[in-house]
């Protein structure tokens, strides 16, 4: 008797043991992207805008080499975070024109390079809007539930991760437009408490699971530098970090009352931290460059201007930091995931 006990036992164990190396994961049955270039992975291309990336060098690291819209070298943390999941590799665009209904199961990425928080940076910019990226997810339930029936629909919204990734155009582009009416601490503020409405709307729309992520240091990417980092030096633009941080301080507690306040799980994920640390100690990460961008001589290039007929791209984009001269690299991107996703993956479950 004593035996059957210990060997029932063992059993029960190494179920839980093999349970544990597939991951928990498992239970995330798709990821769900909304934001801007930093998650696009092609909604851009076919839009009546500048802001697009479907031609080389874009894409030169992707597998087989292709041009797809994301604005970098390879993958964009959509995809790397989809892989991290266990869900895929790549994460389709949701506009784009060749998606079947099985390519939803896994999530989509309703990002547009170029958009905000802020519904004037859209505009300005002629991309998709946060705001109608949620009317796309709409309809992405919608087609969920025509081909795969209520209860998939329900699993996919009670269950599955949706990640937010805005603010880099508002601070860095918008903010010169609406600077009559606001300043540099009521800007950023307004985009947080924008943030915070847009996660309730998402709440509301049955999300479960979702994570903001922070703004970033913006001011000290390649473009930022070169316009208003001083010739010499090429420095931060400090004033641009600080409207970043601003941001920051005003999101991370509201989103912290939030998750109090309503059922699920909202997170706030900084990146701001990781990705300034490795712009100022770029060995530290295994980078040699921090300061320019792969692409062209990397002080200015970027979408139209990160051109195959630029001569001076580098061969070996994963030294740099950064692709063009706003987009980091794959490799870059790569890190960040892997030194931040375990820690707010834990909170999911």
């Amino acid at each position: 008797m004593k035996f059957q006990v210990l060997l029932i036992a063992l059993v029960l164990i190494a179920i839980e043991a093999n349970a544990a190396k597939q991951g928990k994961n498992a239970t995330i049955p798709a990821l769900i992207v909304f934001g801007d270039s930093i998650m696009d992975t092609g909604n851009n291309n076919n839009l009546p805008t500048l802001l697009k990336c479907n031609f080389p060098p874009y894409g030169k690291d992707f597998p087989g080499g292709s041009a797809t819209g994301r604005f970098s070298d390879g993958r964009v943390p959509s995809d790397l975070i989809a892989e991290k999941l266990g869900l895929a590799k790549t994460l389709p665009a949701y506009m784009n024109p060749d998606l079947k209904p099985e390519d939803l199961l896994k999530g989509v990425t309703f990002a547009s390079g170029g958009t905000g928080y802020d519904p004037l940076t859209a505009q300005m910019m002629s991309v998709i809007s946060v705001w109608d990226q949620l009317i796309y997810f709409k309809e992405y339930i919608s087609k969920i539930k025509k081909h795969f029936g209520e209860e998939k629909a329900k699993d996919i919204l009670e269950n599955s991760f949706f990640v937010v990734v805005s603010s880099s155009n508002d601070l860095a582009h918008t903010y010169l437009a609406r600077a009559i009416t606001y300043d540099r601490t009521s800007y950023p503020n307004f985009l947080a408490d924008t943030a915070v409405q847009f996660v309730r709307e998402l709440h509301k729309l049955g999300a479960r699971k979702i994570g903001v992520f922070s703004a970033v240091p913006v001011g000290c990417v390649p473009l930022q530098r070169t316009v208003f980092g001083g010739l010499l030096t090429r420095g931060c633009n400090h004033l641009l970090n600080n409207m970043a941080k601003q941001f920051n301080s005003r999101l991370s507690p509201a989103l912290d009352s939030l998750d109090k306040e309503l059922d699920g799980v909202i997170l706030y994920i900084d990146v701001y931290e990781t990705l300034y640390d490795m712009i100022q100690n770029p060995r530290k990460y295994g980078f040699e460059v921090a300061d320019r961008g792969c692409c062209g001589k990397g002080t200015l290039a970027i979408s139209y201007l990160c051109n195959a007929f630029n001569p001076f791209t580098c061969t070996n984009s994963s030294a740099y930091i950064f692709w063009d001269t706003y987009h980091p690299t794959e490799r870059a991107y790569q890190v960040i995931v892997d030194n931040l996703l375990d820690k707010y993956l834990k909170k999911l479950y």
